[in-house]
């Protein structure tokens, strides 16, 4: 028997995507509507509004269905309730890069992973080479601008 990968993620990132899941499922009657008023103009081999509708149905479709398996397969992670002295998912990590510049992120899922605002996948280069390290260790990171050094300042669960 299969066994089903869990996803580790935020409450943050499970409520993101349930956010999206009822907005995708809320979009569904317009399109039908938008399908049946393209219907409405004739001829469907020539008409590209019809052909618009059912593709946007089809995205919509294949998205709400890939939303309801990483829900599904959801593992929330509160990182208050988390310890240690180790980097493991959830934690916020600060860094320090190779000109003392310190930097911070959080370990998330790949669902809510965004490194603008500080939240990097636990899949990510980076996140796989902090994921059991501690304060005081070195990490190197082989990034496609080449070879980066950082050296883990601070681990916090938040």
């Amino acid at each position: 028997m299969a066994t089903v990968e869990k996803m580790p993620m935020l409450q943050m990132g499970y409520d993101k995507l349930m956010t999206q899941l009822r907005d995708l499922k809320a979009e569904r009657p317009l399109i039908v509507d938008a399908i049946e008023e393209a219907r409405a103009h004739g001829d469907l081999s020539e008409n590209a509004e019809y052909h618009a509708a059912k593709e946007r149905q089809g995205q919509v479709e294949a998205t709400i269905s890939d939303l309801e398996d990483k829900l599904s397969r959801a593992q929330i992670i509160d990182p208050k309730s988390l310890s240690g002295d180790k980097i493991v998912f959830g934690a916020t990590v600060t860094l320090l890069d190779e000109d003392d510049k310190p930097i911070q992120y959080q370990i998330v899922g790949q669902a809510e992973a965004d490194a603008k605002a500080g939240m990097i996948s636990y899949n990510s280069p980076l996140g796989r080479a902090l994921i059991g390290r501690q304060v005081g260790e070195e990490v190197e990171v082989s990034v496609p601008s080449g070879d980066k050094f950082y050296l883990v300042d601070k681990i916090a669960f938040i």
